[in-house]
Parts: C-alpha cells; structure tokens; sequence
C-alpha cells in the first residue's frame, strides 16, 4: 500500500465510527469517495451504498460486495449508583477480548471516551478469580459517579459503542493494524476495483456494482436489500478470512495464512459457492499466477447468504483476506494479500462476460 492517498482514505474509512445499525459517518466517507469515479451512485433505504460502472454490455451485472458495519455494542442501562453504563452486543464477541479495552460511547451530546471494566479482581475470592468474566457482569465507565450525571452527559439507552482502535502499519508498512477490518477491507477492494475500471479505462463486457453493504453483523440486512435492487447475474462478496497462522490453531481449523494470497471460501455455515464459479476463480488465480488459498470456515457467514439466494438465485463466491484477531479491538492483515484480492478480483471481472457468466448455472 504504497499510495499515500488511498492509504489515508482506507485509515478514515477503518477509524470512522458505524457499528450495526449505525453505518452513516463510515457511508458518507464511502460515497463521498466514489463519486469521482462511478458511473452512478445510489443508496438503499437501509443505509448501504451502490456504485457502479458501465462496461461494453449492460448485463450480466457483476455485484462486489462489502460490508461496512463493524461489531460494537449498545447502552442497555445506566447503574443507579455509579453511573456506569451496561451493554448488548452488536455481532459477535468473546467476552474474555474486552476487560480493559477504551470504547467511544456516541451520545446526542457527542463522543464520550470510555473503558470496559469489572469488579476488581482484588476483591474476588481465588476460586472466582479463575473464571471467565462475562460480558453481563461488564460495565463502561466513562468516568461518572451517578446515574444523574451519566444521563447529563447525554447518555440514553440504545446509543451505540464501537472499540477506541487508531489504525496504524508495522513491518515498513507490509501489514495493518486496527478496528474493522471485518469488513471494511472488502468494501475498500470493492472501491479499488470500479476506480481502477474508471481511470484505467479497463475493458469489461458487464456492468459492475460496487457495494458497501450495512447490518452484515447482525444478519446480512444490507446484503438483502442491494441483491434487489442490483439484481446480479454473479457476485463476488468481499470479506475478511481467519488467519490461522497463530498459536495453537490447527490447519484443519483455519487453513489460511497472513502474506499468502487471498482465499477462496469452499464452504461456510451459510452458503456453499457455485462450484463452477468458484472453479473459474481458481483457473484465474493460477493463469495470472495470484497467489491464494482455499478455505473453509465451519461455523459463520458473509453476506452471500443472502446475495446467493437473492431473486432465482445468484452464482456467488466468497473471497477472503486472511486477518488475525477479528471481532476484537486490534486485528492485523498484510497489505501483499489486499492487493492480490484486487488483482483477482479485477481479472474475474474483465472475464465476466454473458457467455462465461451463463456457463456457471448450465448442465
């Protein structure tokens, strides 16, 4: 990631605040973005964001899909005495990733700098200092003393939280460290490719809609939505991978590796990818010799589970840049792997033509 600029646009787009069900600073930076280059650019009544760029041939519709929500939580009460705030979690989270991770409390009176915090192990007996604190036993502290003075800075029920993460790079800026990753990256991609379409002048024969879709966390809402409206005749969702590249994880578990090319996701809980598609994928990969790696993530979903079966039915395919430590305040991912996934992702699109994209549904 050599480019300042773009560089500078995917650290706002990663800092910017938009757990589930609040993605509008981290949209409007998106569409902002990508009205110098798209053809057209639209929204859903849900919040995500539609770009796109016309090629030789109206169909078939490509969909490149992304989506921008980032786990994080809601306020679901403020205790009387103390004034600290409890909290539902909005996506996934393992409760033993937040004691004593900064949080920023958005609030009608503006942000409010917190900590996630718990009883004092100090003041635990020995047999309860050996378990795991839940997360119903958490509470953010933004440094009130009373419930009156928490609701007097502004708090209310329902305002949304997201992790304090800054983004910055490491290893002479090869990898990336920061909040969500998962899954604005894919979203990123998504930009990248229409943009290098747009200014290259790159030929297609389709139309390709670029999408940074919402609420993926919390059941692929925005995939839903834009699938109807694009109407794709094939989609490629653009997502982040388990790294298993970390102790004690088994290559059975999580077979992709950080610097090793961008994976194809054979299967998850959610959809299994149209095989003739994810084919041509790898018949890709190997002819403009991209590296990548096939994966397979057991439990969890993209927003394919949507897109897939959106309509009659849409050939998909998921592809993945393997990220340590997502669904947490720091996740880590190597820039060589983004710009594989672009380089990818720009070849299937200038193959997508109406007689190959026909062959994924024929027998």
């Amino acid at each position: 990631m050599e480019d300042r600029k773009t560089l500078a646009l995917l650290k706002e787009i990663l800092e910017s605040f938009g757990p589930a069900g609040f993605e509008r600073e981290t949209a409007a930076i998106i569409k902002k973005a990508v009205k110098t280059y798209a053809d057209e650019v639209s929204t859903d009544k849900l919040g995500s964001v539609i770009f796109s760029h016309k090629g030789s041939a109206e169909r078939p519709r490509v969909l490149l899909a992304g989506h921008i929500d980032e786990v994080g939580f809601v306020v679901s009460g403020i205790d009387e005495k103390t004034g600290f705030l409890t909290f539902t979690q909005l996506g996934g989270w393992w409760d033993q990733v937040l004691l004593a991770q900064r949080v920023i409390v958005r609030t009608e009176k503006g942000d409010l700098q917190g900590v996630i915090a718990s009883k004092p192990p100090h003041l635990l007996p020995l047999d309860e200092q050996k378990k795991v604190v839940e997360k119903k036993m958490m509470h953010i502290d933004i440094g009130s003393t009373s419930k009156k003075e928490t609701e007097a800075m502004g708090v209310r029920i329902g305002d949304p939280v997201v992790p304090m993460s800054p983004f910055s790079t490491i290893k002479n800026g090869k990898l990336g460290m920061g909040k969500a990753f998962d899954d604005r990256i894919g979203a990123f991609i998504a930009m990248e490719v229409v943009r290098r379409l747009a200014e290259g002048e790159i030929k297609h024969a389709n139309t390709v809609f670029g999408a940074a879709t919402v609420q993926e966390e919390v059941g692929s809402r925005g995939a839903a939505t834009v699938a109807h409206i694009v109407d794709p005749d094939v989609a490629i969702v653009l997502e982040v991978d388990i790294s298993g590249d970390v102790p004690d994880v088994q290559s059975s578990e999580a077979p992709t590796r950080m610097g090793k090319g961008p994976s194809i996701l054979t299967f998850d809980s959610s959809m299994i990818p149209n095989q003739p598609l994810k084919q041509f994928v790898i018949d890709t990969a190997k002819k403009m010799k991209i590296p990548y790696q096939l994966s397979l993530v057991a439990a969890g979903g993209t927003d394919g589970s949507r897109i897939h079966m959106s309509r009659a039915g849409c050939p998909s395919v998921v592809l993945g840049v393997p990220t340590r430590h997502i669904h947490s305040h720091v996740g880590m991912l190597s820039f060589e792997d983004v710009d594989n996934a672009i380089k990818l992702t720009l070849e299937l699109v200038k193959c997508f033509d109406k007689k190959t994209v026909n062959r994924f549904t024929a027998f």
